[in-house]
């Protein structure tokens, strides 16, 4: 099985799935998508063939495009199901997609390429009100984040082992931190961060060790 994944460097959704790509221990080849160069390479007719949200990331499988951050992580749960990304437990299966859609869902695509083009571009909003709009819409998700595993054990989001939850929360608390969002009313999602940032499979995810990273 060949893989191939159309990625950005300091894409949320593109860094997820790397870091669940090696969490399964998979082998896939990067292909660099320049979010910024010459209007976005996202953009390219190509591009829009395989992904027609002109968005990262594409994950090819045998030629086969698949789309959406959370869509991929599934099928690679159900394709390669060791090490599990999500418990055996339905219940807790479904606490585990629901942190992961909260972030994935509601909270990172209010900070993307996109919406941050759309506030500046369009209505027009000064920096320090686009930085307000954020930091009302990340306090807002992020505490919920933290209520949803304050009384689980830890180390990570959902116990012992990693899953998909921990997968979508190490980006968001990096675009966090790059919106200047002070973290400290956050201690169990920095927890988990913390847990995650030390496994060898996550550190080659990030962002400043891709091959496109500028």
């Amino acid at each position: 099985m060949t893989l191939v994944l159309s990625t950005y460097w300091r894409s949320s959704a593109a860094w997820r799935v790397r870091i669940a790509l090696n969490l399964k221990g998979l082998l896939y080849a990067s292909v660099p998508v320049h979010l910024l160069r010459e209007g976005g390479e996202q953009n390219r007719p190509e591009y829009r063939a395989k992904n027609p949200q002109a968005l990262v990331p594409t994950l090819e499988v045998d030629g086969v495009p698949l789309t959406q951050s959370l869509a991929i992580m599934e099928w690679l749960e159900e394709e390669h199901p060791i090490p599990p990304l999500l418990p055996r437990e339905p219940i807790r299966r479904a606490q585990v997609r629901a942190f992961a859609l909260a972030i994935a869902c509601e909270i990172a695509p209010l900070s993307n390429l996109m919406v941050r083009n759309y506030l500046a571009g369009v209505l027009g909003l000064a920096d320090a009100a686009q930085r307000a709009w954020h930091q009302h819409w990340l306090s807002r998700g992020l505490a919920a984040c933290e209520a949803m595993i304050a009384s689980g054990e830890g180390p990570f989001c959902f116990g012992a082992a990693p899953t998909i939850a921990d997968c979508t929360l190490v980006p968001q608390l990096y675009n966090a931190r790059r919106f200047g969002h002070d973290l400290a009313a956050y201690p169990t999602l920095r927890r988990a961060e913390a847990a995650m940032l030390a496994l060898p499979a996550v550190q080659r995810a990030a962002p400043e060790v891709q091959p496109d990273a500028v």
